[in-house]
């Protein structure tokens, strides 16, 4: 009991009283008449309300609920049937003020906005491209189990089973900040269902997560830096393959990095979102460089096969999943795939801190 009520001052650490003032500013702008004149816009100012919000509700939540307490306290000594009530609420608070150190190691410069997040399918076959399937669905789950809208933004289906890659936005407060730390190789470990012989099959997908970058900040593209090509954009098959030259695809020539987009009708579309993605990936270039921890993890991420993978996932000969950098362990491989990663992001953001 003495800890709870030797909280720090979570306001003063969150500088709620600074945020709150946004909060109110931003709520103005929603209530003038021409707010939703330019729609994305509006869209960013709402998003900005929501990250603001994700941080100051919570700890006005907690530091009320601590009030509270105290109150329960002081009855419990006059009355012992109080007691009880406060060990009740003692596990309630615990676990808010655990989210609200989790939300203070979110300390990013884009930690707090959207993420975009990538996947393909590296070393394994058609297993490899299973895997990436697999990765897409679990972090949509994941995604739509803490109330974040996903939406699809590139998908490249192998013609077997499964996808060469897939490109999804997530957007929501801190999205980028929780996910940030799933980049790089995860490793699976399972009887192969493309194997007819029924043999163990190790394969490998490679995720990168990258912040969404608003229109309002700036990052540098030159023109002349930038390849084009467009292409007809791919399918199952049948009906759904577009016979028009709809897709692009981005290469930006000094950095090498390559991004398409192929979900969209039009070609303009297609070209806005591509371009989104690269200033994405060449904003996290940016902050890695700016980290020498982040930068080395930037220059492996590349690597494929054995020891390059940040997770391992097994379900032969047993069922497991292991991060390999904080030994955080699950034994319920289903689960994971079904979304409930939290226990593994949470690991990460505390094991960065404590390499930084």
């Amino acid at each position: 009991m003495r800890f709870v009520l030797g909280l720090p001052n979570c306001e003063t650490l969150f500088d709620c009283e600074a945020k709150q003032q946004d909060i109110d500013r931003l709520e103005r702008q929603m209530s003038e008449p021409d707010f939703w004149n330019d729609q994305e816009a509006a869209q960013e100012t709402i998003g900005q309300l929501k990250q603001l919000t994700a941080v100051v509700k919570p700890v006005g939540e907690l530091v009320a609920a601590v009030e509270d307490l105290e109150a329960m306290l002081e009855m419990a000594a006059e009355d012992e049937s109080f007691a009880m009530e406060v060990e009740a609420e003692l596990p309630k608070l615990q676990q808010r003020l655990d989210d609200l150190e989790l939300k203070a190691l979110l300390s990013g410069p884009h930690d707090a906005g959207n993420a975009i997040v990538s996947i393909n399918a590296r070393d394994g076959g058609t297993d490899a491209n299973d895997w990436a399937e697999m990765l897409l669905r679990m972090y949509t789950a994941w995604s739509q189990k803490n109330d974040y809208k996903v939406e699809l933004l590139d998908r490249q289906d192998n013609l077997e089973a499964g996808i060469n890659s897939a490109v999804i936005a997530v957007r929501g407060p801190y999205a980028y900040g929780y996910l940030r730390g799933e980049t790089g190789i995860h490793r699976l470990v399972r009887i192969s269902p493309f194997n007819a012989d029924g043999k163990r099959q190790t394969s490998f997908s490679a995720v990168d997560v990258s912040p969404d970058i608003a229109d309002s900040v700036e990052i540098e593209i030159k023109d002349q830096d930038v390849r084009e090509d467009t292409y007809s954009a791919s399918g199952p098959g049948g009906q759904h393959v577009n016979k028009t030259s709809s897709a692009v695809r981005l290469t930006h020539l000094p950095t090498n990095i390559v991004v398409q987009c192929q979900n969209e009708r039009s070609q303009h579309k297609n070209r806005a979102a591509a371009y989104k993605m690269l200033r994405a990936r060449l904003a996290r270039l940016e902050e890695e460089k700016r980290e020498a921890e982040q930068a080395a993890k930037y220059d492996q991420q590349a690597r494929t096969g054995f020891g390059a993978q940040i997770r391992n996932y097994f379900l032969h000969p047993d069922q497991r999943v292991k991060d390999a950098r904080t030994g955080y362990l699950e034994h319920n491989f289903q689960d994971v795939l079904d979304g409930n990663i939290g226990g593994f992001l949470d690991s990460v953001l505390r094991w960065r801190v404590g390499k930084d």
